[in-house]
């Protein structure tokens, strides 16, 4: 295969008119300007980042670009090309709609060259197809890109790649999916110094840095053209409104509201076109689909659900009619969230809250999907809080205020990983792999000392692992090149490459075989033969487990639970945060001409009565004595995962000073700290207990913290490769994996304590879990802020949430309705 020559820039205005124009031309289109600008930079041989409002072109921008340099440097008429270009995606289900959008242009002005896909749905006849001869343009995931990096002839297939875009780049940047393109992005620039890349993203913050981050490779070599920065805007409105519930009331925790809105969201789905219904979680995703079936039954067929545990059949049945317009709505989780075109979706409403400006324009973004139509997005609070948030969000989402996302920082899982897939792909000679691999933004501070460790790793499985063949993955023959000496331990690598990890799942099989979806195996370990539950918007009863395989049938009876999937739950961003102080202060100052604000007054006006509104300039902290001890409430607004680190670390520090034991409630506000023995809060008064001193000392003593690091490892030991999730047909249980990542990390800890992979599981646990850079910032913020401390006789609105959270793992719902029937009365005859 020859090598690609790549001649000098070309000025697209120099051409009278080229092929590309012509076609846009035909189909009576015009090119804004900024996709103009994008073409070109494109022309001068330029990688960047397009920035550009959803529906707004974006592909167009950067596809046309790329097909008109092609077909200048490779004119058609020559024949069949080998694979020029690589188009890269974040979800499965959006590769066969970047297909055929990019179809559309190449079969008109190229119809000899060929366009495919490679993901974990393609059928191995035409994966087959591909290891013959890839086509000219390949859609794919960074997993299975990272798949074809492990070929053995991976530079002579993959030289000839002229172009690389990444789309959704906002979607991965922050993950080690986003390294992995990383490490493929630089071994790509390593087989073609001239290569072009481009990321497409409409939700970023940063994005000059994001830019960088995956065009590093070539910045790194110095000799590549400054990359291009471009920021398409064109006139296409967005509209955020909020569903404002008929009575929000005085007081309001997590679900409050939620059951209360089930006809407000059926009449607006009623009088729109088609709508999609948005949900932060899949069991929210499930109890929404049944509840809209349940006010109008004459709907089914009309309506869908869409999530990721369902079966593929039935998303893509889902998806085509959403595109055809048969639907008239869809319940949907962030399965719906990216780049698939639904031209014919007018509405989206989103359940609860979206907890960051990005999310909320990304999804609003899904209707008006082309340029010049509105994209509106309706918020449905499903508590008081949520009407405040909702107008925060919208003046965030206006203001421009999106979150910044960062690149994780040299994670050794995915380098270890990386080693040995590029020695799967032709071999290496370490010196100049640590060279290229250093070129990768998440690598550009790896020492030599670190690089070395993970390829001894790879090489004899660290000082522990010595003995263990299975763990001796590469070898360096006489030419000082590694290489992978055995079969088995190659073909378990392929099967196990990729930086998603989650939970074990089982099939869900109706008594036929008829598959219906996936669902966790912690949840089916529950359930006992006869017990019924919702999944896939279908009511089943369980009747056994067989060979990972969960059979059940349709139930007859009229209730049942609903699957609660794990995950983390979404934590409030830093941005929508600030901005809910910042609403919370008009209130404060009698300012409630906002519709949300309006709505949420009575709880606001019974909050400053019986204690204060937190503003940005002030820090509430309320205490109060009831049955359980003595309480504390502090409301930071950081978000829920700063605050589990603030309630752990703030309890260990007042117990350090006067011993006492506290329990703990966290949510997106505050959190409540709650001992049975009084405590002293002058430390919280006067702000002394938020110092940053000895910070990282104090939060991995107020934690167990070895337990949080020993649950991240199991993610770390499976995409390092130590653990092997099973062949395709005979997966391993959750209990085996853990159980195997557990002996590992034992086995570290004891005799290999100089393991990089157990301070890289401590180190995730405090920036992810944790957020200590985040925490960090907010101790130093909340130091500076005025205290409002305030002693209740009461609960305010504000802290029922918290003490909410803390019932709900104590009570029965009958017994918690008791208890808060109590509660509230007593407030409303408090005269303040």
């Amino acid at each position: 295969m020859r090598t690609p020559t790549v001649p000098p820039p070309i000025d697209p205005s120099s051409r009278i008119e080229s092929p590309v124009q012509q076609w846009l031309a035909g189909r009576g289109w015009a090119a804004f300007e900024f996709q103009q600008e994008v073409w070109q930079a494109i022309a001068q041989g330029r990688s960047g980042m397009l920035h550009a409002t959803t529906g707004s072109g974006k592909t167009y921008a950067v596809w046309l670009g790329i097909l008109d340099r092609l077909l200048h440097d490779h004119p058609p008429d020559r024949g069949a090309e080998p694979l020029r270009a690589i188009w890269l995606t974040p979800m499965r289900a959006l590769a066969a709609d970047t297909t055929r959008a990019l179809s559309q242009p190449l079969h008109a002005l190229a119809p000899q060259w060929t366009i495919g896909q490679r993901t974990g749905d393609t059928p191995a006849s035409e994966r087959a197809r591909q290891d013959r001869r890839f086509p000219t343009v390949l859609v794919t995931t960074p997993e299975s890109l990272s798949l074809m990096l492990t070929r053995a002839n991976a530079r002579e297939e993959l030289r000839s790649v002229e172009y690389v875009v990444v789309d959704e780049w906002h979607e991965l940047i922050g993950s080690k999916r986003g390294v992995q393109v990383q490490l493929a992005m630089a071994r790509l620039w390593q087989f073609n110094t001239r290569l072009v890349a481009w990321g497409l993203s409409a939700t970023l913050g940063n994005l000059r840095e994001a830019m960088e981050v995956l065009c590093q490779p070539a910045i790194a070599q110095g000799t590549a053209p400054e990359p291009a920065l471009v920021r398409g805007r064109i006139d296409k409105s967005l509209v955020i409104d909020t569903l404002i519930p008929p009575e929000p009331g005085k007081y309001s925790w997590a679900g409050h509201l939620g059951a209360r809105m089930q006809q407000p969201v059926v009449d607006e789905i009623a009088k729109s076109g088609t709508t999609l219904v948005f949900t932060n979680v899949r069991s929210q995703a499930e109890i929404w689909y049944q509840l809209l079936l349940e006010a109008r039954p004459e709907w089914a067929g009309e309506i869908a659900l869409h999530h990721g545990s369902m079966d593929k059949a039935t998303r893509d049945w889902v998806e085509q009619g959403l595109k055809a317009g048969t639907l008239r709505a869809v319940v949907a989780t962030s399965s719906l969230d990216l780049g698939v075109d639904f031209l014919p979706v007018e509405r989206v409403l989103q359940i609860g809250s979206a907890k960051g400006v990005a999310r909320i324009m990304q999804r609003a973004g899904r209707s008006g999907h082309a340029p010049g139509r509105s994209s509106r997005l309706t918020l449905v609070p499903t508590n008081t809080m949520e009407l405040i948030e909702a107008a925060a969000a919208r003046r965030a989402a206006y203001a421009g205020r999106v979150e910044e996302r960062q690149s994780p920082d040299k994670p050794l899982d995915v380098l270890v990983q990386h080693l040995v897939t590029i020695a799967l792909g032709g071999g290496f000679v370490a010196a100049q792999l640590y060279a290229e691999v250093r070129t990768a933004w998440a690598y550009r501070s790896l020492t030599q000392q670190e690089f070395d460790w993970a390829l001894a790793f790879c090489e004899r499985g660290g000082a522990s692992l010595t003995a263990y063949p299975d763990y001796h993955r590469i070898v360096m023959n006489e030419e000082g090149v590694y290489h992978v000496p055995d079969r088995g331990i190659a073909k378990r690598h392929r099967l196990g490459i990729g930086t998603i990890v989650s939970d074990a799942s089982m099939q869900v099989k109706y008594m036929s075989g008829a598959n219906i979806g996936t669902i966790e195996e912690g949840f089916i370990a529950r359930l006992r033969q006869g017990d019924c539950f919702f999944f896939a918007g279908k009511l089943l009863e369980f009747v056994r487990v067989r060979e990972m395989a969960a059979y059940v049938k349709k139930a007859a009876k009229n209730k049942g639970t609903v699957p609660s999937w794990q995950g983390s739950k979404m934590a409030l961003s830093t941005e929508l945060g600030d901005a809910v102080l910042e609403m919370m202060q008009r209130a404060a100052q009698g300012d409630f001409f906002e519709p949300e604000l309006q709505a949420s007054r009575p709880m606001l006006q019974t909050q400053a009565r019986l204690s204060r509104i937190p503003t940005p300039e002030t820090l509430l902290v309320e205490a109060f004595t009831s049955r359980e001890g003595h309480h504390l409430y502090v409301y930071p607004f950081a978000g829920r995962h700063v605050h589990l680190g603030l309630a752990s670390l703030l309890g260990w520090r007042l117990a350090r000073k006067q011993p006492n034991t506290f329990s703990m409630s966290v949510n997106d506000y505050g959190f409540e700290l709650v001992s049975a023995q009084p405590f002293d809060a002058t430390p919280v008064v006067d702000t002394s207990v938020f110092d940053t001193a000895q910070l990282l000392h104090d939060v991995l003593a107020s934690l167990n913290s070895t337990e949080l690091a020993q649950r991240r490892f199991r993610e770390i030991a499976r995409v390092a490769g130590l653990v092997f999730s099973g062949y395709p047909g005979q997966p391993k249980s959750t209990r085996q994996l853990q159980a195997s990542s557990g002996l590992f990390f034992e086995v570290f800890r004891k005799y290999d304590e100089g393991n990089l992979l157990l301070t890289q599981a401590q180190k995730e646990v405090l920036s992810q879990e944790l957020e200590i850079s985040r925490l960090r910032a907010t101790l130093k913020k909340m130091s500076k802020l005025r205290v409002d401390y305030v002693q209740l006789r009461h609960p305010s609105p504000m802290s029922l949430p918290l003490m909410v959270e803390r019932f709900r793992e104590q009570l029965t719902t009958e017994q918690l309705s008791t208890r808060l029937d109590r509660i509230i009365r007593d407030m409303e005859n408090d005269p303040g």
